[in-house]
């Protein structure tokens, strides 16, 4: 069993992650990201404007299953996490993690 917890853990102690909406919208519109991922319960206008950015840049998106305050606890973070974008996933392997089959329900529940 692949632990998506545990690469979103490592991608964040040892790549590159940037915390919030507004970063995950930029980073999309751009297409910098290599991977966002958003919280179960991120407001729905912020997650469609994720979504479709995405979309536009082919960036792969995960919807966590968790609240932003899981998300916030699981990143180390003091507050909560509505999205994070990861533009290097460092010693984590996410990436690879996101190409397995096992990850493919993420990916069909964003469209």
């Amino acid at each position: 069993m692949i632990n998506i917890d545990k690469a979103i853990a490592t991608a964040v102690k040892t790549g590159k992650v940037l915390f919030g909406a507004n970063h995950a919208i930029r980073s999309a519109k751009t297409g910098k990201a290599k991977l966002i991922v958003v919280a179960e319960n991120c407001p729905s206008n912020v997650k469609s404007d994720i979504e479709y950015y995405c979309k536009l840049s082919n960036v792969p998106i995960i919807i966590y299953k968790g609240t932003s305050i899981d998300l916030g606890l699981l990143c180390g973070k003091p507050f909560v996490v509505s999205a994070l974008t990861i533009r290097d996933p460092g010693d984590s392997d996410i990436l690879k993690i996101l190409k397995a089959s096992e990850v493919a329900e993420f990916m069909e529940e964003t469209e």
